[in-house]
């Protein structure tokens, strides 16, 4: 839902920084998301400007002083430079690169603010028809205020008084009594909308965490923290996609625990768990950046390596038969020792199909197995074969 080929950069001015902060703490993916969403519904963005710049016009062509010329003109040139950031951020954005964040967040508190000195104007040049015109028209963009900028309530209030506080500086300086009552409402209203915009925000950060939680576990072993089976699918799949330059290798390392079911039946699943758990750990640390490592079921285990020579993958496999096959201290002080058998598939993987390669590496384990365990064997995809015994 908050998913977005877009990536916006943190604002990196102090004040901007504070402005844009949700209130809450949040994940750094779910904070990019929330900056995310201020350069977002861009019918409201235009739709707001448009509007803004219209009432503008009007107003300054029916009063025709100075300073509404200069509104007008301070408002076209906000509404101007908002365009042109908010393209330019986009751009960025979609290419991954920096984008004018804190100019954009300073734009429109500017562009708020503009509004507000209509509004003032309006008021104390005790012209009814412009001021009504000019305060529901700053009253109607606060809902759409609101509405998009959820992602950083703070901003949601600044702007809101800037739109609004000007026309109660005006009541006073008309010193009408009637219209004084704006001192009232504004802080009534100013909470209120703060109020809904906080709530707003809290509701959508926590769909953001209910959306990301469920993403992770339907891609990770609920047991290991490991990436799951579809998960591993799916990288074989990206993989095959001519998106590997030409010539370079794919490699799945298929394991599969010698032992494990004894130890399971022995000593209880509470013991096999935290087995497989110690185990998917060694396996991580033999591999930090350089691959990814999956469980794919009960005591299997794929380590999937990019663009790897057979010499390092062999290498690799001779490691894993030595670190698997040490010994285990589990809870309570019990010693257990495992082996591990493992298949390896190493293709080409251009217009590969993902379960082709996998079943590979699963038929190079199954050939392990039958020589004895404790092993490892290449598929014979490249026509060649090699085995090691640990």
């Amino acid at each position: 839902m908050f998913l977005s080929p877009r990536v916006y950069s943190s604002p990196r001015w102090r004040p901007i920084r504070w402005i844009a902060d949700p209130g809450r703490d949040v994940t750094p993916e779910i904070r990019e998301a929330l900056v995310g969403s201020l350069f977002g519904t861009l019918s409201i963005f235009y739709g707001g400007m448009l509007n803004t710049v219209l009432v503008a016009v009007v107003i300054t062509l029916h009063m025709r002083t100075a300073p509404f010329y200069g509104w007008l003109g301070i408002e076209v040139a906000i509404c101007v430079a908002r365009i042109v950031v908010m393209t330019i951020a986009r751009r960025a954005g979609l290419a991954r690169q920096p984008t004018p964040t804190d100019i954009h967040i300073a734009l429109a508190l500017a562009w708020a603010g503009s509004v507000g000195l209509g509004t003032y104007f309006c008021v104390t040049r005790g012209d009814w028809l412009s001021a009504a015109m000019a305060c529901l028209s700053a009253a109607a963009m606060c809902g759409g205020i609101c509405f998009r900028n959820y992602g950083a309530p703070r901003m949601t209030t600044l702007m809101i008084l800037l739109s609004l506080g000007p026309t109660c500086v005006g009541a006073i300086v008309v010193g009408e009594p009637l219209f004084l009552l704006t001192l009232l409402q504004l802080p009534v209203y100013v909470v209120s909308m703060s109020s809904a915009s906080f709530r707003m925000n809290a509701m959508v950060v926590a769909t953001m965490r209910s959306e990301r939680e469920n993403a992770h576990r339907a891609r990770h072993d609920s047991l290991t923290g490991l990436l799951n089976r579809a998960s591993l699918i799916a990288e074989i799949r990206e993989a095959s996609a001519a998106r590997m330059a030409a010539g370079r290798y794919l490699t799945l390392l298929y394991l599969d625990l010698d032992g494990f079911k004894p130890v399971n039946d022995s000593y209880g699943h509470g013991c096999g768990d935290e087995l497989l758990v110690r185990v998917g750990a060694r396996l991580r640390d033999a591999v930090p950046g350089r691959g990814q490592v999956y469980r794919i079921g009960g005591d299997e285990f794929v380590i999937m390596l990019r663009n790897e020579s057979r010499e390092s993958v062999q290498a690799l496999a001779q490691q894993l038969l030595r670190e698997i096959g040490e010994g285990y201290e589990l809870s309570g002080g019990l010693q257990v020792r495992l082996g591990v058998s493992i298949g390896i598939a190493h293709v080409r993987p251009e217009g590969q199909n993902a379960d082709a390669i996998l079943n590979m590496a699963d038929r190079a384990l199954y050939m392990a197995k039958a020589q004895g365990k404790g092993r490892y064997e290449f598929a014979a995809a490249e026509h060649e074969t090699a085995a090691g015994s640990h």
